[in-house]
């Protein structure tokens, strides 16, 4: 996108220097040449408050400062420098050279870093996964209700449980009809006698 007369690599830069033309139009509306310290005090908080990023906002802070340092009533002193907040050059090394093997070892010893951090939070979380699942396992398997790790042996115990029920019921009711059954023939046998008499 083209602002300016510069060609932005992206849209949104290209977007943020129209912006930053909108306001030196603004501010060019407004100023008074005539009154240096009022332009030194413009030109102070633009600084102070990064107004400007572009080089479109850095050219006109250029063209500010230009005015600034010819005018005799104020000192280059009280005139700060433009401060860029982008970086221009990229410091390269050779292949083979030993600030390139440094960055390279330090990356890679950065990479082995994190992965050994990795493994170890891996590790741990698997660990407490599998104390997670005994614990699951131990009280299923300890629990009085059924489910799918004892259910066979809680079946078992119930059908054991009415079983030794129905043994004991039975046996009192053998019991109560060897009583009835023994009272019933010591009365026939009195009835035998009454009658053969």
């Amino acid at each position: 996108m083209e602002t300016g007369g510069f060609l932005f690599y992206t849209e949104k830069d290209g977007r943020l220097a129209e912006a930053e033309q909108r306001k030196i139009a603004y501010l060019e509306a407004r100023i008074d040449y005539t009154r240096p310290e009022t332009i030194l005090r413009v030109y102070d908080k633009a600084i102070q408050e990064q107004i400007f990023k572009t080089p479109v906002g850095l050219l006109y802070l250029k063209k500010l400062q230009d005015f600034l340092l010819k005018q005799p009533k104020i000192g280059k002193e009280k005139v700060q420098p433009i401060p860029l907040y982008e970086t221009y050059t990229q410091e390269m090394a050779a292949p083979g050279t030993d600030k390139e093997s440094k960055a390279r070892e330090s990356r890679e010893a950065q990479r082995r870093e994190r992965t050994k951090a990795g493994l170890q939070i891996s590790v741990i979380l698997n660990i407490m996964l599998v104390l997670a699942v005994c614990a699951v396992m131990i009280i299923s398997l300890t629990g009085g209700r059924a489910n799918i790790f004892n259910y066979e042996r809680v079946l078992q115990d119930k059908y054991a449980a009415w079983e030794q029920d129905l043994t004991a019921r039975e046996k009192v009711i053998r019991e109560k009809e060897r009583e009835l059954s023994l009272d019933g023939a010591g009365a026939l046998k009195e009835e035998e006698r009454v009658f053969t008499e």
